[in-house]
């Protein structure tokens, strides 16, 4: 594969960097056509590189591409899922070049989607050219990109219900997650779900003098933020009732397993600019956003925001909260008991409303399955170091679905890196983790 990837660099890089440029941002409506321009560049892609069958499925919101391969109708079947929409570049002004126009620099591509999730699905695609111009291919491989992955996949579960026996499958294949570091590899074996919430609360019927109703009626937003302080205590632990009731204590075998995984506190305090981590007592950092669930404020507003001063006491506050769930969590559970639990800390003198947003449940898979040996032995080979298993602590939600559906396990072989920013400005895929990814899919498939 290394002098397949040398043969083909500059092709490489044109096919990825026209993925690159259109701006499938799912988020925004107007790049709604950009969407639709997205998946129709894939489906020649993937006829290029040799499937049977590709095209464009509508679903009830945005277009999800689905092509196949057959190689022998009686062999098992590997289904490689990804996603082509990605996030808003905002704050536009923080991007050192054109978000949407790639560019190399510094070992790395540099673009919206180069690594989340346009540069990961891309290596499957070569990998798979590869295998099928060789000869090498031994297994029947589909594809699944869909293009909401970005604002919480609303549509998937749906068209993949209704197409299960299209999808049928023995394992999914997925590159959307990180390694722990380039020289110390790793395979994610499970992501946390997800349970979020927007949340308002309300005083008066219109926004009031400070002057005149200042402290004799309640304040929304300091009544808000008292109500969210009381969500996390002094020890780290959610208090909503019943909220770890079901969440799996690992044992101590299983934490050891876990710790393999080399971390140094003081270089990630250092990374992100802080003194001081903090989190629930008696876990480490890595068990924190691995194994544990958490509860975050991702978004808060209200009342007057403009320049110079405005003396208003606001009518309404909002906040936007998300809980990352550990498997075995049920966001629909979770929702009822946290919104059962943040009216009942409301005071009287407020209405408070909680409006249910994305869900997903969460997933594990055996280190011991055929797909995570296969994985395993096949990065070694590559990267010359055996890789560690690790939990991410992000979630994709329609994985834990598609699992339920297709009765298949999800292997997440993800080759991003922390440095890449995803989500952020400047993102960025290292050149090394994009060829290294591709060599590991190949031999992924040699090995399963």
């Amino acid at each position: 594969m290394k002098q397949y990837i040398e043969q083909n660099k500059d092709r490489f890089f044109n096919e990825l960097f026209s993925l690159i440029r259109i701006p499938s941002v799912s988020a925004q409506a107007e790049h709604k056509d950009d969407i639709h321009k997205c998946a129709a560049r894939l489906v020649e892609l993937l006829l290029e590189a040799g499937a049977d069958t590709a095209d464009v499925y509508p679903t009830a919101g945005n277009p999800v591409v689905f092509a196949q391969k057959t190689v022998d109708p009686s062999a098992e079947t590997i289904l490689v899922y990804g996603h082509y929409d990605v996030q808003p570049v905002d704050p536009i002004e923080l991007w050192k070049s054109d978000p949407f126009e790639p560019e190399i620099r510094d070992g790395a591509i540099y673009g919206r989607g180069a690594n989340d999730d346009k540069g990961q699905l891309f290596m499957h695609l070569k990998a798979f050219e590869f295998l099928n111009a060789r000869g090498l291919l031994k297994y029947n491989v589909k594809f699944i990109f869909e293009g909401e992955e970005e604002i919480g996949s609303s549509s998937l579960a749906e068209w993949v219900e209704q197409n299960k026996e299209l999808l049928a499958c023995n394992i999914i294949l997925v590159s959307d997650t990180t390694m722990i570091d380039e020289k110390i590899p790793s395979i994610n074996v499970g992501m946390r779900g997800l349970a979020y919430f927007n949340v308002t609360v309300q005083g008066a019927d219109k926004d009031l003098h400070s002057g005149h109703f200042g402290g004799a009626i309640l304040n929304p937003i300091n009544t808000l933020c008292k109500m969210i302080g009381s969500l996390i205590d002094d020890h780290g632990r959610i208090t909503v009732g019943g909220f770890y009731d079901n969440v799996v204590e690992l044992t101590a075998e299983e934490r050891a397993m876990f710790a393999r995984a080399p971390f140094n506190l003081e270089e990630y305090k250092k990374h992100i600019d802080v003194e001081e981590v903090f989190g629930e007592e008696g876990f480490t950092t890595l068990e924190r956003t691995g194994i544990r669930p958490c509860l975050d404020v991702c978004g808060i507003w209200g009342g007057y925001t403009g320049k110079g001063a405005k003396t208003v006491l606001p009518s309404l506050a909002h906040a936007k909260i998300s809980m990352r769930l550990v498997p075995n969590q049920s966001p629909a559970e979770i929702a009822q008991k946290f919104e059962k639990h943040f009216l009942s800390i409301a005071p009287k003198g407020v209405k408070v409303t909680v409006e249910a947003l994305e869900g997903g449940s969460g997933f594990l898979i055996p280190v011991s399955s055929k797909a995570y040996k296969a994985a395993e032995k096949a990065i070694e080979k590559v990267y010359g170091i055996k890789p560690v298993p690790s939990r991410g602590g992000g979630s994709i939600a329609i994985l834990a679905k598609m699992q339920q559906i297709l009765g298949a396990d999800p292997l997440l072989m993800g080759f991003g890196l922390e440095r890449d920013t995803i989500h952020s400005p400047n993102e960025s895929y290292l050149l090394t983790q994009l060829f290294g990814g591709m060599e590991s899919i190949v031999e992924f498939y040699l090995n399963y």
